[in-house]
């Protein structure tokens, strides 16, 4: 049964926050454009799927029945509609001495297992472009049916005019308008084959030497890399759907032209609501591998790289992500990661705590006003930054109940774990497992360097007992002493 509550979302078509309201009660139907596995996945790009797992993730948390179909771009993602030598997988593929299919499947196996490591739930259907070849060159018929796209030398395309003059607004989501585009549009190689130089390509026709290819009616080629997020979409979705996703950069051309492909197939719109995630830099800076400026995600963990000084696990990487909103740009930096790190650690042991509170007959603290801020917070466009701000609030709760400022009965105690475990694994899907693991080593070490400071301190050897307090102190140990022996706090 699905929570009642108001969440709200931003939807881009729009540019307005609307409540949301499923089109089939009770079921939601997500598409998110997939990655092109012609090489390994970049960070900005972890980032963005980490959205949209955030956003998975919250829907089923609230009892919605999600259908989350993830595409794998295996073929036809061209740098610009008139060079076919600009097909990525046929560069990478001679680059790397290897079929195009064995980039596909080198690149896919990379992107999943990243994926995992910073504990992203699967979608529920992965189809693949090079899957759906058919129903791809079946659309593009439908499309030149309708007075919609055209054939040229064995190559079909788009016609934005012609789709305008429909009055059905090429340019709608981007805010675009159709004469600017004219005018901003390079003078691209093959351009000449366009009756419009916005026109886009629906199916490129193949040359003799072009290795990824496939009958059609018009000959031998491959499809456009805008066509098979429609095909797969709408074959799994319906014609009409509840949330389609992507990065800010796909905006325009590519979700745009999905729009235009299905509104003049279907002559509806495809999508209720529209949503990007917004970019990641690094040190204030665009991540780009022509500056230098560049990182891959498992360079962050593993700590190969010149940028971070040590290196960071998978859950505190999620947890720096997840610090900013989702539609906000995102700067990474050695120390936002180190602060994320800190922060991290304190939720952490905050849930350590929660398993060794004894209850009381009374509670002093309110459950109900914390849950309700949890779920204002998320039902506020999945709004991650005050959600993780008010799980701080309750780091505090807790810690005051461990130290007897506060109480809590039983059933309270029982709830409030209920709610942690719930936002901070189930909806933020922050993998502590793990962390307790390693923070259980480190309690280890911590305890042993207290006992070496204890006897240094027997031997009245009060240097080494204070470069014992002053270091650990220095990595954010703190040493506390009283009557029952030394304790420590991160």
């Amino acid at each position: 049964m699905v929570k009642e509550n108001q969440l709200k979302l931003h939807n881009s078509l729009t540019g307005q926050k609307e409540t949301f309201e499923p089109i089939n009660q009770d079921n939601v139907g997500m598409y998110v454009c997939g990655p092109t596995v012609y090489s390994n996945v970049h960070l900005g790009n972890v980032r963005t799927f980490m959205s949209f797992d955030m956003i998975y993730r919250y829907l089923k948390f609230l009892g919605y029945k999600v259908r989350y179909v993830r595409n794998i771009t295996d073929a036809g993602h061209l740098t610009d509609d008139g060079n076919v030598e600009n097909d990525r997988f046929v560069k990478q593929s001679k680059l790397e001495k290897l079929e195009p299919m064995e980039i596909v499947q080198k690149y896919t196996v990379d992107f999943h297992k990243v994926l995992e490591k910073f504990n992203l739930l699967p979608p529920t259907i992965e189809p693949t472009a090079t899957g759906h070849i058919l129903e791809q060159i079946a659309l593009a018929e439908k499309l030149i049916d309708l007075g919609f796209a055209y054939e040229v030398n064995g190559s079909v395309y788009f016609d934005v005019e012609a789709y305008n003059k429909k009055g059905l607004d090429y340019g709608e989501l981007s805010n675009r308008n159709i004469e600017e585009l004219i005018n901003n549009t390079r003078d691209l190689d093959g351009q000449g084959e366009k009756k419009n130089p916005v026109d886009f390509a629906l199916w490129k026709n193949a040359s003799p030497a072009h290795i990824m290819r496939w009958a059609s009616p018009w000959g031998d080629g491959f499809p456009g890399w805008h066509l098979e997020c429609t095909v797969m979409s709408t074959k799994y979705l319906g014609d009409y759907f509840d949330i389609h996703g992507g990065g800010m950069d796909l905006k325009f051309p590519h979700h745009e032209c999905e729009i235009a492909q299905a509104k003049g197939s279907n002559g509806h719109e495809p999508v209720k609501y529209w949503m990007h995630a917004n970019m990641l830099t690094m040190n204030g800076q665009r991540m780009s591998k022509s500056t230098g400026n560049y990182i891959l995600p498992m360079q962050l963990v593993n700590g190969e790289n010149d940028f971070f000084e040590k290196p960071f696990h998978p859950a505190v990487v999620r947890f720096c992500f997840l610090q900013a909103h989702y539609r906000s740009v995102l700067d990474i930096s050695n120390d936002a990661m180190l602060a994320s790190e800190k922060g991290y650690n304190r939720l952490v042991e905050a849930l350590k705590t929660l398993e060794t509170i004894t209850p009381k007959k009374t509670s002093t603290v309110n459950i109900d006003e914390l849950e309700a801020k949890l779920y204002t917070a998320m039902d506020d466009d999945f709004n991650t930054p005050i959600l993780i701000a008010h799980l701080f609030d309750a780091v505090k709760m807790i810690n005051s109940i461990k130290d007897s400022f506060e109480n809590i009965t039983a059933e309270d105690l029982e709830r409030l774990k209920a709610i942690m475990n719930g936002f901070v694994h189930d909806v933020l899907g922050l993998d502590t497992k793990a962390a307790n693991e390693s923070s259980d080593k480190l309690d280890g070490v911590v305890k042993m360097l207290i006992e070496m400071r204890n006897q240094a301190r027997v031997d009245k050897n009060w240097a080494l007992s204070d470069q014992i307090r002053d270091e650990l102190s220095v990595l954010g140990i703190q040493l506390k002493d009283g009557a029952d022996g030394t304790t420590f706090s991160f």
